[in-house]
C-alpha cells in the first residue's frame, strides 16, 4: 500500500490489495495493475486521469455483485468508501454516492414514509444497479429505477467532472441511464423516492416433486393476466443443495415459488393472492402485510459472496410450454444447480422514458443463474444456451448478465445500440471504459 498524490492506492503484493478487489461475485476475479480506493470525486478524477495518461483500461467496483469490466492489468476504481446518503423528504428524493448499497437507502427513506425503487437484495450497489436500468420489486407500478433519476455526477474519459441533467446534457443523460459503466464513472446521483411505507407481499412455495411445476407455471401465467399494475411478481424454481448450512426443511428440496409485492390494501391483496394458494399443496407461505424495510424477505437472496454465472432473455409473451421445458432442463434431473426466475414485466415498465433502458415492449423476463462452485463454467454456459434457446427472445438485460456481460449481442436493440455507439465515440473515443456491451 502507498499514497500517490495523497490518495489511497493498492498494487499487487500490497497489504490490503486482495481485500480491496474482493467482491460479492467470486467466480471471475481480475488482477488490476493499480487500484484507486476512492473517497471523493477528486479521487476518481485522479484515477481516470492516471489511466488516460498511461493508456490503461478502467474498471469500477462498488459492491462487486457485477464484474468491474476490463481492469485486468489496468486501473480499478473502488468506490465503496463513497457511501453518502442524503434524503430530501420534501422533494421525495435521495442523493447517493457511488458505493452506497440499497439497504442503507431503504432504512433512511423509511424514516420519512418513503421508499426507493431498489431491487430484491439490499447488498446491491444503488448506482450500478440504476445505471443498468434497475428492475425492482415495485417495478410494474413505478417502472425502472433509471426512470426516476434527476441528475448524475460523472467523471468522463477526459478527466472532467460533469453534472448531468436531462436539460444540461440530454444525450449523455439518456445514455448513462441504461448504458451502464461505459461512458464514465458516476460518483453520485439523485433519484426519486415513492410514497410507500408498507406493502403486502411474500413468497408461496410448492414442492416441485409433488406439484407439477408446469401446472404452477400455467396457473401463475393465467393469474398475472388478472392482476393490476400495482402487483409486481415472479416465479422461481431451484433444487436446494443438501448441505448443513441450510435449514432442514430446504435441504435437497425442489421448490417452485411465486413471489409477490403489492402496495394496495391488505384486504385487497389477500383477495388477489388467493388463487395462488389454490394451485396445490403449499410448502410455505410468507405473504403478509409488512413494513417496506422487510421487503428483502420476499426473495431472501443469499447475502454471502459466491461464484455464479447467469443471463437472461426478454420475451413479449411467455411461452408456458417452453418455460416448462426450461424447468425440466434445470430441475432435479440437471447435473448441476440452476436458479430459474421468470418476472412479469409490463405496467409502468412499458412506458417510454428518456433513457437507454431497452425492450420496453417486453412482457416477460426469463433468467437463469448457475452457481459455479465445483462446476465447469463451460458446461454451465452450454446448459444456459439450451435454456435460452427455448424462447423467441428479443434480447437480454444488462443488470442480469452475471458473468455473461462480455457478450455484447442482444443487450440493446439496433437503434439504441447505434445511439450509444455515437455517444461512445464522442465521450470516450480512446475506449478507456471498456464495457462496450456491443456498442464500440
Amino acid at each position: 500500500m502507498d499514497f500517490t498524490a495523497q490518495r489511497l492506492v493498492f498494487r499487487p503484493g500490497d497489504d490490503g490489495y486482495d481485500e480491496e478487489i474482493a467482491g460479492f461475485q467470486t467466480g471471475f476475479g481480475q488482477r488490476p495493475a493499480i487500484v484507486f480506493a476512492a473517497s471523493s470525486p477528486d479521487d476518481v478524477v485522479a484515477a481516470v486521469s492516471y489511466a488516460a495518461d498511461a493508456g490503461l483500461p478502467v474498471g469500477v467496483q462498488a459492491t462487486g455483485h457485477g464484474l468491474p469490466g476490463a481492469s485486468e492489468g489496468g486501473v480499478l476504481i473502488s468506490t465503496r468508501r463513497m457511501d453518502s446518503v442524503r434524503i430530501d423528504a420534501d422533494a421525495r428524493t435521495v442523493t447517493v454516492g457511488a458505493g452506497v448499497r440499497w439497504g442503507r437507502v431503504v432504512e433512511a427513506a423509511a424514516a420519512h414514509g418513503l421508499a426507493p425503487l431498489n431491487g430484491s437484495a439490499p447488498g446491491v450497489g444503488a448506482v450500478s444497479y440504476t445505471l443498468g436500468g434497475g428492475l425492482g420489486i415495485l417495478a410494474r407500478e413505478f417502472g425502472y429505477a433509471a426512470d426516476h433519476v434527476r441528475w448524475l455526477d460523472v467523471v468522463a474519459a477526459d478527466g472532467t467532472l460533469r453534472h448531468v441533467t436531462a436539460e444540461s446534457e440530454p444525450e449523455l443523460f439518456w445514455g448513462l441511464l441504461g448504458g451502464g459503466a461505459n461512458l464514465g464513472v458516476v460518483t453520485a446521483l439523485e433519484i426519486g423516492l415513492v410514497p410507500v411505507a408498507r406493502l403486502y407481499g411474500g413468497a408461496i412455495a410448492f414442492d416441485g416433486r409433488e406439484v407439477d411445476p408446469g401446472a404452477v407455471l400455467r396457473a401463475y401465467e393465467a393469474w398475472t393476466r388478472t392482476v393490476p399494475d400495482e402487483v409486481t411478481s415472479s416465479v422461481a424454481a431451484l433444487v436446494y443443495p443438501d448441505i448443513p448450512q441450510l435449514p432442514p426443511h430446504l435441504r435437497g428440496r425442489y421448490l417452485v415459488t411465486v413471489r409477490v409485492a403489492y402496495t394496495g390494501p391488505e384486504e385487497t391483496g389477500e383477495r388477489l393472492v388467493a388463487p395462488l394458494r389454490e394451485i396445490g399443496a403449499v410448502v410455505s407461505d410468507s405473504v403478509r402485510e409488512m413494513p417496506y424495510t422487510d421487503s428483502h424477505t420476499i426473495h431472501s437472496d443469499p447475502d454471502f459472496p459466491h461464484s455464479y454465472y447467469g443471463d437472461s432473455v426478454v420475451v413479449r409473451e411467455l411461452d408456458v410450454a417452453a418455460a416448462g421445458e426450461l424447468l425440466a432442463l434445470t430441475g432435479p434431473a440437471a447435473d448441476s444447480m440452476h436458479v430459474v426466475q421468470i418476472n412479469q414485466l409490463g405496467g409502468a415498465l412499458a412506458k417510454p422514458a428518456g433513457n437507454a433502458v431497452p425492450y420496453r415492449d417486453a412482457g416477460w423476463l426469463v433468467r437463469v443463474l448457475s452457481p459455479l462452485d465445483g462446476t465447469d463454467v463451460e458446461a454451465v454456459r452450454a446448459v444456459q444456451a439450451r435454456a435460452f434457446g427455448l424462447f423467441a427472445g428479443e434480447g437480454r438485460l444488462l443488470n442480469f448478465a452475471f458473468g455473461a456481460g462480455e457478450r455484447g449481442e442482444g443487450l440493446y436493440d439496433a437503434e439504441t445500440r447505434k445511439r450509444l455507439a455515437g455517444l461512445k465515440a464522442t465521450y470516450d473515443p480512446a475506449n478507456l471504459f471498456r464495457r462496450n456491451y456491443g456498442v464500440s
